[in-house]
């Protein structure tokens, strides 16, 4: 997330409401603000916003935008039975 912009705030809602309605209580989304964060931001190589980065089951997968396309987005992430993303 890059501040409180609107379209951070769109993508990190967007997700929220791919956790709750697909995944339940198999994700733990993890939201990482590259100003407020920025040793976070290095560690995890965000260098563009939003991004959201599917970290288990492996492999990693990123994926950079608004994430408008969420419907989509389930199936890529091919999160199987539990998973853990960043934003």
């Amino acid at each position: 997330m890059a501040g409180a912009t609107a379209r951070s705030r769109q993508a990190v809602l967007r997700v929220r409401q791919l956790c709750e309605a697909e995944l339940k209580d198999n994700c733990t989304l993890e939201v990482i603000d590259i100003y407020q964060q920025p040793d976070l931001a290095r560690d995890n190589q965000i260098v563009a916003t939003p991004t959201l980065i599917k970290e288990f089951p492996r492999p990693v997968r990123r994926f950079i935008g608004n994430l408008a396309g969420i419907t989509g987005l389930f199936g890529e992430l091919d999160l199987g039975t539990k998973g853990k993303i960043a934003v």
